[in-house]
C-alpha cells in the first residue's frame, strides 16, 4: 500500500502548484491558452489511457489551460488530424516514439508548417519506449513521478530545440524524425527480443543468435552492397558514393547528448563491422567500426536488398532507399528546467 500512498501524495502536491497557475487573475482583453492534446490509448499496452487521466489530465486542467485531447484510434491517424487542426497555443503528445513521430511528421507537412513548427510541443511519455523522456526529464525509476514531471514542465515553460531528421523514400511525402533511423542486422535481432521472453535473462543473446543462423548479414551485403551518397550541397555535381557492406548502419541527431551551447550542427553516422565471428556478434551485440558526425547535411542511403525494415524513431517501416535531411534546431520542446541546465553545462 505505501507504492500507493506514495504516488497519491505526488499527484496531490502537482495538483496544488497546478492550482496556483490556475488561480491567477488574467486580463480581459487576454485568451485562455489552448493545448491540444494528442493521446494514444493503445500505448503501455493499452494503459496509456488511464496513466494520462489519472496522473497529467488533473493537472492540466487545475492550471487553467483550454484543454482539447484528441484520442487516436489507428495507426498514422495523428498524421491526418494535424492536417486539420486549428491554431494552439501548445501541442502536447502523450504517447510514446511512435506517437511523437506521428505528430511531428503531420504538423511538418502541413503546407503552413514554417508557422507551426513555432509551436511549443509538450511529451509526456506514456509509451513502451518514450526516447525523447531522456532527453527533455530527469531519470526517474518511478513512472508517476516521470508523467507528473513532464506535465508540470509543460506548465513552467522551459523550451529547448530540438534538431528533426527529414527522410524521404519511394512515397511522395517524407517522414520526420526527432531519434534517428536504424537498419541492420543488430536492430532486426532487436526486435525479435520479446519473441524470447520465456528464455528471461537470455532473451537478447538468443535473439541475436538465432539472427545470425539465417546467414543473411555478410553474404548478401558482401555480394551485392548497397551504397551510400552524401553532398554539402543539393547539387548533382556535389555528390560523393561509396559501397557499403556493414551489419548496421544508423544516422541519428544530437538530441540524446543535447549540448545548448553547441556551435555547430550535424547529424551522427554509425556504421557497425560487417568483419566479425557469429560469436562475437552474439557476445558483443554490437561493435562499432565508423563513427562521424557529418554537416550540411543530406545522406542518400541506396538499398539493394529488401529483407528487414528500416526503423525510424523506433518505428519498423518498409526497407527501401531513402534520403536523409537534417533540419536543425527545427522543434520547441518543454524540458525539465533541472534538465536545461545540465545541457547548458554539456551534461548528457
Amino acid at each position: 500500500l505505501f507504492p500507493c500512498y506514495s504516488d497519491n501524495l505526488l499527484r496531490r502536491a502537482a495538483c496544488q502548484e497546478a492550482q496556483v497557475w490556475g488561480n491567477q487573475i488574467i486580463p480581459s482583453n487576454m485568451q485562455i491558452k489552448k493545448a491540444t492534446v494528442f493521446l494514444n490509448p493503445a500505448a503501455c499496452k493499452g494503459k496509456a489511457r488511464t496513466l494520462f487521466e489519472k496522473n497529467a489530465a488533473p493537472i492540466l486542467h487545475l492550471s487553467g489551460l483550454d484543454v482539447t485531447v484528441v484520442k487516436t484510434d489507428y495507426e498514422g491517424q495523428a498524421k491526418k488530424l494535424l492536417e486539420l487542426m486549428e491554431n494552439t497555443d501548445m501541442i502536447i503528445i502523450a504517447g510514446g516514439d511512435g506517437t511523437v513521430q506521428e505528430v511531428i511528421t503531420g504538423l511538418l507537412r502541413r503546407p503552413d508548417e514554417a508557422s507551426f513548427s513555432k509551436i511549443p510541443i509538450g511529451f509526456i511519455p506514456l509509451g513502451k519506449t518514450s526516447t525523447l523522456s531522456h532527453t527533455l526529464y530527469t531519470k526517474n525509476d518511478n513512472q508517476v513521478q516521470c508523467i507528473i514531471d513532464a506535465t508540470l514542465s509543460i506548465l513552467r515553460g522551459e523550451t529547448v530545440q530540438l534538431d528533426v531528421l527529414q527522410i524521404k523514400g519511394n512515397k511522395e511525402q517524407p517522414v520526420f524524425a526527432v531519434n534517428g533511423l536504424r537498419w541492420g542486422s543488430y536492430r532486426d535481432a532487436g526486435a525479435k527480443v520479446s519473441k524470447y521472453w520465456y528464455l528471461g535473462p537470455l532473451k537478447i543473446q538468443a535473439a541475436h543468435f538465432f539472427n545470425t543462423l539465417k546467414d543473411r548479414m555478410m553474404k548478401q551485403q558482401q555480394q551485392n552492397p548497397n551504397k551510400i551518397k552524401w553532398c554539402i550541397e543539393e547539387t548533382p555535381e556535389a555528390w560523393n558514393e561509396i559501397p557499403l557492406s556493414a551489419l548496421e548502419f544508423s544516422v541519428t541527431t544530437q538530441n540524446r547528448n543535447l549540448d545548448l551551447k553547441r556551435e555547430e550542427d550535424f547529424m551522427n553516422i554509425c556504421i557497425e563491422s560487417d568483419a566479425i565471428s557469429r560469436g562475437d556478434y552474439v557476445k558483443k551485440g554490437m561493435s562499432a567500426l565508423l563513427c562521424c558526425c557529418v554537416k550540411n547535411l543530406l545522406i542518400f542511403l541506396c538499398r539493394q536488398d529488401t529483407e528487414g525494415s528500416l526503423a525510424i524513431d523506433n518505428e519498423e517501416h518498409e526497407a527501401m532507399t531513402v534520403e536523409v535531411k537534417l533540419l536543425p534546431r527545427k522543434l520547441h520542446f518543454f524540458c525539465d528546467a533541472r534538465r536545461k541546465v545540465e545541457m547548458l553545462q554539456g551534461i548528457s
